[in-house]
């Protein structure tokens, strides 16, 4: 008779699915010392799972910085919810919002190393974009500014352009020509 698993995959899975019974017991045991909700956490938690499973299919997967893009970001955002369901973080979710494009800003980054083992501008400036769009966000969320997001934009308009032209003319810049052109 011919067996599906063999003693290694067994083991691997004993030992993937212990780590993932530990850490799912381990937040819904601090649930139950704060008295909160387990629906949280256990979002929280499949946020998590996601992201490992990204990390294993960009680590088994070679190049694949897509996958990794997703395993940070899934795993940046799981942490922050869990952080949010045992109430370490205590401000409402309608406020803090724009840290999941400061999240994706910086789940950008470590995926453009992991495709071209350098920093290249195709990867850095959207990144550098998506964590200044969300401090600025942020900035309008907390309210630390005595103007609306909406008048800001009416009077800033122009700024907003001309620096849209500036990332798109970085990244022009930093990509290489692959077109087999040659000079004569």
């Amino acid at each position: 008779m011919r067996h599906i698993f063999t003693r290694r995959t067994a083991a691997r899975l004993i030992f993937i699915i212990g780590l993932l019974s530990m850490f799912l017991g381990s937040a819904f045991l601090l649930a139950s010392l704060t008295e909160k909700s387990s629906a949280p956490v256990l979002l929280s938690f499949l946020f998590v799972l996601a992201g490992v499973g990204g990390a294993v299919l960009a680590i088994k997967l070679n190049k694949r910085s897509l996958y990794l893009f997703f395993a940070a970001l899934f795993l940046q955002i799981g942490l922050f919810l869990l952080l949010k369901a045992l109430d370490i973080i205590q401000l409402p979710l309608s406020r803090v919002w724009p840290v999941i494009s400061v999240f994706a800003g910086i789940a950008l980054f470590p995926s453009g190393w992991h495709r071209y083992g350098a920093i290249r501008s195709r990867y850095l400036v959207p990144s550098i974009a998506f964590v200044v769009l969300g401090s600025v966000m942020l900035i309008f969320s907390f309210k630390l500014v005595s103007f609306s997001f909406a008048q800001f934009i009416k009077d800033w308009w122009a700024v907003l352009v001309v620096l849209a032209g500036l990332t798109l003319v970085l990244i022009s810049l930093g990509t290489k020509n692959n077109t087999g052109d040659v000079k004569q």
